[in-house]
């Protein structure tokens, strides 16, 4: 395939999981640069606030093949970053994981085609990557997933290929990895553990880690992300490949974490620690050469940076309670006592 042409395009694009953290932040930056926006979201995941007024937005699910065909009508891009994007939960709840991940994905990848979508950009997950004992991970890794969300992102990285090749769609699968940033889902008790982290500061309590806290990770700030997304959606040399997304510095452990936000909030951190969860990764961070090379890369926004307009906005709205809005399918001797008992 040699690639659309910008100029060739309406440029018309099309983002599921458009209320969620990443897919509202995308949603404003194409906005700016005058496409036509339009997505679905089916709210788990975010907040309808979220969404930019300008965006044509649809409440529904992914997985309606007719309402995502008829959705997609003169779209010449689909950005997929819907998803129960719920790793640690997967465990526990594989069957609504699996199916709100590689499920989604076919019907979605299927609308597309039928739609005669010119470019399919997947958001997938370094989840790809599972345990490995080279760092950091790089895009020609084997992927060995370690949990049912890792697996099913694979599956659905694979659908992607397949459909696309097979039927002339082109496709990007771009992996991002810890991201962070204003509009993330802070009242959730299954993900996003800067976010939670703040929340717990900001009512005075203290933050919560699960197993000894020298998890390694490199958290993305939402807006090197976006960059990355737009090269993505919009260069020709980027067709079929997989890239990290992201930045590739700063590596924390999760102690460290708790620690940089305490002292943001200047507040005295002493954490509850609970059992480590089943199948998490211990050492966990990706390359950004490939993006480097390709996307001309360079990451804008420090760990110190993104955590502080984290605070801000989460202060603006308040802090809240969490809510246990997911069910938890599996529940025995394995699961986390933070799910069981609602610790949150």
């Amino acid at each position: 395939m040699t690639g659309f042409k910008i100029k060739d395009m309406s440029k018309k694009i099309f983002i599921t999981g458009v209320a969620g953290f990443l897919g509202s932040h995308l949603a404003e930056h194409f906005l700016k640069l005058g496409w036509k926006v339009s997505g679905n979201d089916n709210l788990i995941g975010g907040y309808a606030d979220n969404v930019p007024d300008e965006v044509d937005f649809h409440q529904v699910d992914c997985r309606y093949l007719n309402s995502m065909k008829n959705m997609l009508k003169d779209i010449d891009v689909v950005v997929h970053a819907a998803c129960t994007a719920y790793e640690g939960l997967s465990v526990f709840s594989p069957h609504l994981v699996v199916q709100n991940t590689t499920q989604i994905t076919a019907t979605v990848l299927s609308a597309s085609v039928q739609a005669g979508v010119k470019r399919f950009v997947y958001c997938s997950s370094m989840a790809r990557y599972g345990e490995s004992e080279i760092m950091p991970y790089r895009e020609d890794f084997p992927v060995r997933p370690q949990d049912p969300y890792g697996i099913a992102k694979v599956a659905a990285e694979q659908l992607t290929k397949n459909i696309c090749e097979t039927h002339g769609m082109e496709y990007v699968i771009a992996v991002p990895h810890n991201i962070i940033g204003p509009r993330q889902k802070y009242d959730d008790p299954f993900r996003n553990v800067a976010s939670i982290m703040i929340n717990l500061m900001l009512q005075g309590r203290q933050p919560i880690i699960y197993g000894d806290g020298n998890q390694l990770r490199c958290f993305s700030f939402i807006e090197d992300c976006i960059f990355c997304l737009e090269k993505l959606i919009t260069q020709n040399n980027v067709i079929s490949e997989i890239i990290n997304i992201g930045p590739d510095e700063q590596f924390i452990t999760i102690n460290k974490l708790a620690e940089v936000i305490g002292t943001q909030l200047n507040f005295n951190v002493a954490p509850k620690y609970f059992k480590d969860r089943p199948r998490e990764v211990k050492y966990a961070y990706c390359s950004s050469d490939k993006a480097r090379k390709l996307l001309g890369y360079s990451t804008q926004v420090s760990l110190e940076v993104g955590l502080s307009k984290m605070i801000d906005y989460i202060k603006e709205r308040g802090p809240k309670r969490f809510r246990y809005h997911l069910g938890v399918e599996i529940n025995n001797e394995l699961t986390p006592e933070t799910w069981k008992n609602k610790v949150f």
